[in-house]
């Protein structure tokens, strides 16, 4: 058993490692574009698994088999040749529903978000989607989103292997019970508190009577962050790379 970390981490090497355990015995990741955190997650799982699992990078040439860009990524995950994806929204709700268009009238909107790009296919036929926010507020985790991208949960008599599994934010962990269709609250990450989740979420959700902080990353998987994955993700991420590990590309 490895021993437990007492070395200082970064909040960035926390969500990857809780990210990389999310993503367990995979055989496909695949990481969209804009997504540093999920792409560390994702190549430190390999460099754990000893090359399992496949990752596809979008943004990168070396870490990803795609030619044709999103368009290979959804037939391929059209076929069940994706085990994970990741996805995030300018508003995600209590029932897994995530909006990537916009806040307010659909024809005036408030604000608009870049788009969905696709993210309700891959929402339905992705087994494990892991939801991602770094922005934990009652602005970004709302009772019920503006505009339904990608629906997190579907009727009974709809075929859907995939959906969402968790939530990960900069303050804590849900998982998602999909009979349910709502989230409990898992873990919550060290220096926060469940107070302060239940107060800074807009959506209702599980909670134990007990719920457990969040396990700091060990010696051994900071020194894999540091030293085998930060300069792999230099080539695709190269200013977060040198702002969270001061890595640069080889």
């Amino acid at each position: 058993m490895p021993a437990m970390s007492t070395a200082p981490f970064r909040d960035e090497e926390l969500l990857a490692d809780v990210i990389s355990r999310l993503i367990g015995d995979a055989r496909h990741v695949a990481v969209g574009n804009a997504s540093p955190i999920p792409a560390t997650a994702a190549l430190l799982c390999r460099a754990r698994g000893g090359g399992r699992p496949y990752v596809s990078l979008l943004q990168s040439r070396k870490h990803n088999f795609f030619t044709d860009g999103g368009r290979e990524l959804f037939d391929c995950a059209g076929q069940g040749r994706i085990d994970v994806f990741f996805l995030s929204g300018g508003e995600i709700d209590g029932a897994g529903n995530v909006n990537l268009v916009s806040i307010g009238d659909h024809g005036q909107p408030r604000v608009r978000f870049p788009g969905s790009f696709g993210s309700a296919h891959l929402y339905y036929v992705v087994p494990k989607v892991v939801l991602f926010r770094t922005e934990h507020s009652r602005r970004t985790l709302v009772e019920r989103v503006s505009f339904i991208s990608a629906p997190g949960t579907s009727g009974p008599n709809i075929y859907r292997p995939g959906g969402p599994v968790a939530l990960v934010t900069n303050r804590c962990v849900f998982g998602f019970d999909r009979e349910r269709q709502r989230f409990r609250l898992d873990s919550v990450h060290p220096g926060h508190s469940v107070a302060e989740v239940a107060e800074q979420t807009g959506f209702a959700y599980d909670c134990p009577e007990t719920v457990p902080v969040t396990p700091a990353p060990t010696g051994d998987t900071l020194r894999l962050l540091r030293e085998t994955v930060a300069p792999q993700l230099a080539e695709v991420y190269p200013q977060f790379a040198a702002a969270v590990f001061g890595a640069t590309a080889h």
